[in-house]
């Protein structure tokens, strides 16, 4: 970065600034006292070097996970910073946490106005950080040949070795993730951690031994795998990258139990979830949740085994809702992209409309009008594809709000709403009540039919439970086989009445249908009456009778009525929880339960 100013700073601060840009992504203990150095100076730097100390500061934040705090910090420098390098190096780091942070828009918005102002950097370490966030970025996005792309890039661009290394290393992952079977990949993934051991870029290097690992487990080679992991996972441990840790130890833990060694398996899965649940590292995160279950179901810990795989299915079911986001932002900033261009080219069609309208003389009267009448019909061809371009938009907004296979709300836009409708309900004293519903034994049905035949039971049940809506009910589909209904001005006594009608609807169609694997569901029941007008309390409430539903022998409705006492260990529950499996009272007709506004229990 440039730390050109007001006035020159010495020599001995130039190469303290130097040895900070050199030695930020390979040595963090020595990059801290770099800083605490140019610190004691600041009130000696010139305004340049102040906004470069600055972006120093903001990518150490970034670096220790404090990213919240870091945002504010690079946005300031991407927009104020008087340098032009300065500011793009920042925005880099932007795109960079922006991405861990879950913003994918706002991270692809600003890899746009970054990539559009690449061309005027000349700095070569600038213009390959850049590459290198927007290849890593659209690796994650799952679009492989445009990050390889970026990466080649990247490596293409003299100096800057340690930028060479991180693009060969990002480019191999990609390379991986597009086909992790190609034949030679192994060695090229070998080749990649010599040379960057050879550039004393141990985060890049270790990343690849990650993926080595990955191949030889896959390959059957879990010894070697663990060899592979344990001969650098001291080494690892020192960068305290805690996502490239989780990554190792649930590779280890997979590693061990592909060995049969179940105690070392447990322990690096254990702890796998532990570092991975505080950083949100969702991969190692359902691969310990996975391998846990799996133990725990060996052991035969029923218990256990449930729990451990309820973890693992709401991991998973964030996981894909993430991988969904992310390639919707992806395409969200392309067509933002395509119709920014869009407008462009019209401006300009029109400025060359009165170019030639004010070139025209009166001699060329009748040729100029050909030309503008050619023009205004490329002008309208332009618009209809503007307007097709806004539709497209559109598709995209409501495939961002609801899931792709039932066409009810996904898990992130059913609680915006409920949020909502809770505000409403708090405001006008009126109950609610919330049910969860979890279809039985549903992996058994994708593993024995195939997943087509999984996906036509979900789609079916969906439309058995939209039988019984009413227009202020709010579904939605969690991820997986699990669901939820949010009935508004509904008592709790009304709501387990509407919970058994589509308890016995799901049930019973399937057998009249003569499906050849019944359906049936565990449905958990919730009430602002017993647990106030907090989605999380009211979430957990329900997600607690679910549980207990399941426990119970599955095919059932259980109420939490949030008295404290415990459930009786044979699975009927006392006090806290109320069963209905068919009980005596609802509804037989199955015509849906109306829900009184603000009625009493």
């Amino acid at each position: 970065m440039s730390t050109a100013g007001a006035s020159a700073p010495p020599d001995e601060t130039a190469q303290l600034f130097a040895r900070a840009d050199l030695v930020k992504m390979t040595d963090n203990t020595t990059y801290i006292r770099l800083i605490d150095q140019l610190e004691h100076q600041s009130s000696k730097l010139s305004d340049a070097d102040k906004w470069h100390l600055f972006y120093l500061e903001a990518w150490q934040t970034a670096y220790v996970g404090q990213n919240e705090k870091a945002r504010p910090m690079l946005e300031d420098v991407a927009e104020h910073a008087p340098d032009d390098d300065l500011r793009e190096q920042a925005r880099a780091t932007l795109i960079n946490i922006l991405g861990i942070g879950h913003r994918y828009q706002e991270a692809f918005s600003n890899l746009d106005q970054a990539l559009d102002e690449l061309p005027r950097i000349s700095r070569a370490s600038t213009r390959q950080h850049v590459l290198a966030e927007a290849s890593q970025l659209l690796t994650e996005a799952g679009q492989y040949d445009l990050a390889i792309n970026y990466a080649d890039q990247l490596i293409l661009i003299p100096a800057a070795s340690d930028y060479r290394c991180i693009g060969m290393s990002i480019k191999l992952d990609a390379e991986f993730r597009k086909d992790p079977h190609a034949d030679d990949l192994l060695s090229r993934l070998q080749r990649g951690v010599d040379t960057c051991v050879a550039n004393h870029v141990l985060l890049s290097a270790d990343t690849l031994r990650a993926d080595m690992a990955r191949v030889k487990i896959d390959e059957g080679k879990a010894g070697d795998a663990i060899d592979l992991l344990q001969s650098a996972y001291a080494d690892m441990s020192k960068l305290q990258y805690q996502d490239l840790a989780s990554q190792y130890d649930a590779l280890l833990a997979e590693a061990y139990w592909k060995q049969g060694n179940t105690r070392q398996a447990e322990n690096y899965a254990i702890a796998t979830v532990d570092l991975a649940s505080k950083g949100d590292f969702m991969e190692p995160l359902i691969s310990a949740y996975q391998l846990l279950y799996q133990i725990a179901q060996q052991e035969d810990h029923l218990r256990d085994a449930l729990m451990y795989h309820e973890k693992f299915m709401m991991a998973n079911s964030t996981h894909l809702d993430d991988i969904h986001e992310k390639a919707l932002a992806y395409q969200v900033a392309k067509q933002q992209s395509d119709a920014k261009k869009a407008e462009l080219d019209e401006l300009s069609k029109k400025n060359q409309i009165l170019q030639l309208q004010q070139s025209l003389d009166h001699r060329e009267v009748e040729t100029g009008r050909l030309y503008i009448a050619l023009l205004i019909v490329l002008l309208g061809s332009i618009a209809l594809w503007l307007y097709r371009l806004k539709r497209s938009q559109l598709r995209f907004m409501r495939m961002a709000s609801h899931d792709g296979l039932t066409s009810i709300l996904n898990r992130q836009h059913f609680f915006e709403k409920v949020e909502q409708k809770l505000g409403r309900a708090t405001d006008s004293a009126q109950s609610a009540s919330l049910i969860l519903i979890d279809l039985d034994h549903f992996k058994s049905i994708n593993d024995t039919h195939g997943h087509a035949a999984g996906d036509h039971v979900l789609t079916r049940v969906v439309d058995v439970c939209q039988r019984y809506l009413q227009t202020t009910d709010v579904f939605g589909r969690l991820g997986g086989e699990e669901f939820a209904i949010f009935l508004s001005g509904c008592t709790a006594e009304n709501a387990i009445e509407r919970a058994e009608q589509i308890r016995r609807a799901i049930h019973d169609t399937s057998r009249e249908e003569n499906q050849s694997t019944p359906v049936s569901a565990s449905l958990g029941v919730a009430s602002t009456t017993h647990h106030g007008h907090h989605l999380r309390h009211l979430l957990a409430a329900a997600n607690e009778a679910l549980y207990q539903a399941m426990y119970g022998g599955y095919n059932r409705v259980v109420i939490n009525i949030a008295s404290h006492s415990e459930a009786h260990p044979g699975g009927a529950c006392i006090n806290k929880f109320a069963v209905s499996h068919g009980k005596p009272g609802a509804t037989q007709d199955g015509e849906p339960s109306s829900c009184a506004a603000d009625s009493q229990d």
